[in-house]
């Protein structure tokens, strides 16, 4: 991890990553391992200011990555690790997806924009937070994967407020309903960073059809995931949310029918 952040910051050649690809049972990842320094090099064909937002946001995720490894070291099925508070778990949606929200608005202010100017402090919160929304789908609806690996994102505090301690999460005898109320917590706040991110989406020119397309469908589908949720048990691996690609091309071609009409468009998202 420290050897990568280095070759990102271009204090370091290369990486070497030839020890880890044995262990790496996803041939997808194995490749992207074994072609880390192809990627880093890419880095030298754009110019400085796209250099400097690129290695930016990658510092910001890499330093998350590195949170994750030192905070769930000692996890597994037999000792759940959780984060402690809410403002770890914010702190944690921001480095591995909200960062991503800020980095986009700015590279797409740079690219688009004729004259440069850099994208209002507003937008870029929106962003942040349109990030964050994405990232929170992603844990609720993973929250039995993390717990097979001993990772819980769901703060202990929260837990406990909830009358549940973290390897009770592991239980056949922990029931949907007991961990129904966090959920909607969570997922409450997850659909009101979403609809910032749709906010954000249309604050952006109407001219950048592909930039608000490739907006609206992450938050479409994340909306839709998180009306799953209640229908399924988030404890059981079998019963994971997820919602189908019939759903997502549907979602696909209604945002293009809509396109072209704004009062269409805008009722996508129910905002109220």
């Amino acid at each position: 991890m420290n050897e990568l952040a280095r070759a990102i910051r271009g204090e370091a050649i290369s990486c070497d990553f030839t020890s880890y690809l044995p262990h790496q049972t996803r041939s997808k990842e194995r490749e992207l391992l074994d072609r880390t320094n192809e990627s880093v090099a890419l880095l030298d064909a754009v110019d400085d200011e796209e250099c400097r937002l690129i290695r930016q946001v990658l510092e910001v995720i890499i330093s998350g990555q590195r949170l994750d490894l030192q905070r769930f070291r000692t996890g597994s099925p037999q000792n759940i690790v959780c984060l402690e508070l809410d403002e770890e778990l914010d702190d944690y949606t921001y480095r591995v997806a909200g960062c991503v929200g800020e980095f986009w608005t700015r590279i797409c202010s740079k690219n688009l924009i004729a004259d440069g100017t850099a994208p209002p402090s507003e937008l870029i919160k929106s962003g942040i937070r349109f990030g964050k929304g994405l990232q929170l789908v992603n844990i609720l609806r993973d929250v039995s994967d993390d717990l097979r690996q001993g990772r819980c994102y769901l703060p202990k505090t929260a837990l406990q407020q909830a009358g549940i301690a973290p390897h009770e999460l592991r239980l056949p005898s922990t029931s949907q309903q007991q961990i129904a109320p966090l959920f909607q917590h969570y997922a409450r706040i997850a659909n009101e960073h979403l609809l910032a991110g749709w906010e954000y989406t249309n604050q952006l020119p109407w001219r950048w059809i592909r930039v608000r397309l490739a907006c609206a469908w992450p938050i479409l589908i994340g909306f839709k995931t998180l009306e799953s949720l209640p229908l399924h048990d988030p404890l059981n691996p079998e019963r994971r949310a997820k919602i189908s690609r019939r759903a997502v091309k549907f979602i696909i071609a209604k945002t293009l029918l809509a396109y072209p009409f704004p009062w269409f468009w805008r009722r996508l998202v129910h905002t109220k």
